[in-house]
């Protein structure tokens, strides 16, 4: 079991449990009838009924099932942890590694990486809240509990989830900070294009650099669709360098293009403090400016 212990604030003095759980820890109604029925419903250290009222200043305790480990046992150096609670974790994905297992992908992936760094533990689950292409680097946030992974979905594309991205472009925006609002629909296979009856995606980016006829962009998403930063750029007419999909592949960047998750700040789900994790551009990108 994992234990979530909060105080009950004053402004919620004399509220049903059950309303607190559902209206503040925003729990499922069936998570809530697992935790009841499994005595993981604490009060005062003691075990609680849902429909009694609280009092300011009690102390609730969940006890959560444990779906990861507390402590990293066995190769610390496989997976780069860049920070890590009881609640979440931001680890920092090199390219070309896919984010998650399938069949048909079967050999290095960040979820092994992720299972072994926590000692390969029966029922490990792997929580990643946004993925990254394979080619694509940098930080992934990841839920360490079914409830954290609800909470930070609901966060996305949300003022408290903000995540940015570096890139670097063959050639130069006409302007050197705008918003890319083009719709984005399927176009085939895996290829997406813009399209007047695509979803709705937008992008924000700022010019910060330039050097060997590319420029360094920082870009904030807005909407969260498939190739978004991708489509966007080569909409823009200038494609991220490397991307063998978009534009055009570079042997300097093998399996991958130069397409970085650089910057992640959110709130924490369960104590509501703002939480910055930086990832720095990798060396292969950055030389890329070279004149």
């Amino acid at each position: 079991m994992r234990p979530l212990t909060f105080r009950v604030a004053p402004e919620d003095d004399g509220r049903a449990l059950k309303r607190l759980l559902l209206g503040r820890v925003h729990l499922s109604e069936g998570a809530m009838r697992s935790l009841k029925f499994a005595g993981g419903i604490l009060l005062d250290g003691v075990p609680a009924r849902v429909t009694q009222p609280v009092r300011a200043g009690q102390t609730v305790t969940l006890l959560l099932p444990g779906d990861a480990p507390d402590l990293a046992v066995v190769r610390p150096d496989a997976l780069c942890v860049r920070l890590m609670d009881a609640h979440l974790m931001v680890v920092d994905k090199p390219a070309p590694l896919p984010t998650l297992s399938s069949a048909r992908q079967g050999g290095d992936t960040l979820q092994r990486r992720a299972a072994a760094y926590f000692g390969d533990p029966p029922g490990f689950v792997f929580r990643p809240v946004s993925r990254l292409d394979k080619g694509t680097s940098g930080l992934i946030v990841c839920a360490r509990g079914a409830l954290e992974q609800k909470l930070l979905s609901e966060m996305l594309h949300t003022d408290a989830f903000v995540r940015e991205y570096l890139a670097v472009a063959d050639g130069r925006p006409a302007r050197d900070a705008g918003v890319i609002d083009a719709p984005i629909a399927l176009e085939q296979g895996v290829r997406r294009c813009v399209a007047s009856d695509g979803r709705p995606a937008r992008t924000h980016y700022e010019v910060i650099g330039t050097g060997g006829g590319r420029a360094l962009l920082r870009l904030r998403l807005e909407t969260g669709r498939t190739h978004q930063i991708r489509v966007h750029l080569a909409h823009l007419g200038c494609p991220v360098a490397g991307d063998f999909l978009y534009g055009h592949a570079d042997p300097r960047l093998p399996g991958r293009f130069a397409l970085h998750s650089a910057r992640v700040s959110l709130r924490h789900p369960m104590t509501g403090k703002r939480v910055e994790v930086e990832s720095p551009l990798p060396e292969a990108l950055r030389a890329l400016l070279d004149p």
